[in-house]
């Protein structure tokens, strides 16, 4: 296992279509365990192959349990509801946008040994399956967002958000 070098946008590789895993060998599992490797040394909610240079239909989510999901292969076979937060991205470090997302989203995906299953995710985990297969289409959450807030504009952002709270 080994962390991996996380691209910026500037790189061309998150911006190209990945392929899609058919080989379930023992490279694939040396590349999900250097994305579950990276990501927890990132401290992210999930990682997509693209973001450490490989095009390969495979990422990692953080579930409701903060256990590391592996999905190969993964498609959204069912969303519900919206609900419109803000999104970071390891690949964008310190930018945040607020992007609409379903409330709830179902994944079909593979396992390392290609064996098909489902997850289903709420909320946050919701946003994570969207924002990472969107990845694999060579695309990022800054595509969706009206503007990008650095973390310095966002603290200001929300410290004016709670203060208004308070004057109800």
């Amino acid at each position: 296992m080994a962390i991996r070098p996380i691209l910026t946008d500037r790189d061309p590789a998150l911006h190209k279509m990945c392929h899609a895993v058919t080989q379930f060998d023992e490279r694939l599992g040396d590349l999900l365990d250097d994305l579950k490797e990276t990501l927890a040394d990132a401290n992210g909610a999930g990682l997509a192959a693209p973001q450490i240079g490989i095009l390969r239909r495979a990422v990692i989510v953080v579930d409701e349990n903060d256990e590391m999901l592996e999905l190969v292969n993964p498609e959204i076979v069912q969303e519900e509801g919206e609900q419109d937060g803000l999104e970071g991205c390891l690949s964008l470090p310190g930018m945040w946008g607020y992007v609409l997302r379903p409330e709830k989203v179902r994944v079909k995906a593979q396992d390392r040994h290609g064996e098909w299953f489902e997850a289903e995710g709420t909320d946050v985990v919701a946003r994570c399956f969207c924002h990472e297969l969107e990845h694999l289409d060579g695309h990022v959450f800054s595509e969706h967002a009206d503007r990008l807030y650095t973390s310095e504009e966002l603290e200001v952002l929300q410290e004016r958000e709670q203060k208004k709270g308070r004057k109800r």
